[in-house]
């Protein structure tokens, strides 16, 4: 079996344990509430109930993904020890840090010429993103070699749908995705915005659905329609949320009931620091394999 690590950005947001237990490496990004920062480590230097606690009382946030430096520092620690590496990063449709990772990864090269650095983007985020980081544990683990594990993620990258939806306005409106009116009539009107993502790894919105109990309903047939065969569907599928479990725990308990055909229980997951800085608390994501993302 090629001797390589897997690796990936800590906005994968899987729990500690699960990427210790997979032998999934991860370097972390950074954020800063109310100026001071943090590493985005998993809620260890900062639980995340304080973290969206903070939030709510009206922090302010800012993120800052890993520098060239960080990266080079992080690689050379696996090439040191012989071994190659295929990491990938978190979507360039909503952060530029792959650029950091392939600089990176350019220096590193010409300091250990007989290694193998690979460097793909995933065009996901969240537990999108880990799900696709667990397949690839999967292949490792099975002795798919670094190049087959590569192209497979190439191939199948956009097979994973990405479903989110907010039940807070607030953070849309601080971050200028929506104008103060418009979050102000959303909240009035009980407004949920449902999102997913694109082919280019972008966050589009593609509805506005009026109560929580609808726009739950709303996502849950969203992965009736595009997940591979439809309600037979047996694939994994993974939640994530900000600060939000039960509304998660809703979710779940719907696709665990229209999909008898599921690889294990859905997993729930938290939003990290970093993606979880942008959305605020109150964000649900959905996370399946089906018929690849289009614009």
């Amino acid at each position: 079996m090629d001797n390589y690590v897997i690796s990936c950005c800590s906005t994968a947001d899987l729990a500690k344990e699960h990427f210790e237990r997979r032998n999934i490496h991860y370097v972390c990004f950074h954020y800063a509430l109310d100026g001071k920062e943090y590493p985005d480590d998993m809620g260890q230097s900062m639980s995340f109930s304080d973290f969206y606690a903070a939030m709510r009382a009206g922090a302010e946030t800012k993120t800052s993904q890993v520098n060239i430096s960080e990266y080079l520092e992080y690689f050379k620690n696996f090439l040191s020890r012989g071994q190659d590496i295929l990491h990938v990063t978190l979507s360039s449709g909503i952060s530029g840090t792959i650029n950091s990772a392939r600089s990176a990864a350019a220096i590193a090269a010409e300091q250990f010429p007989g290694r193998k650095i690979v460097i793909l983007d995933s065009l996901g985020a969240s537990s999108g993103y880990g799900l696709m980081m667990d397949n690839l544990a999967d292949l490792r683990d099975q002795g798919v070699s670094l190049e087959d594990a590569r192209d497979w993620l190439e191939a199948n990258k956009l097979r994973l749908h990405h479903w989110f939806f907010s039940t807070d306005l607030t953070y849309y409106v601080k971050g200028g995705r929506i104008s103060k009116s418009a979050g102000m009539i959303g909240g009035l009107l009980d407004i949920c915005p449902l999102l997913n993502m694109d082919a280019q790894g972008h966050l589009v919105p593609r509805a506005k659905v009026r109560k929580k109990s609808k726009v739950i309903r709303e996502i849950v047939d969203r992965m009736e329609k595009f997940a591979d065969s439809g309600l037979g569907y047996n694939g994994k599928c993974y939640i994530s949320n900000s600060d939000c479990n039960q509304d998660a725990e809703a979710v779940a308990a719907s696709v665990e009931e229209r999909f008898p055909n599921l690889d294990g229980k859905v997993l729930i997951n938290q939003v990290g620091t970093t993606i979880g800085s942008h959305t605020g608390p109150g964000t649900v994501a959905l996370f399946f394999w089906g018929e690849p993302r289009t614009d």
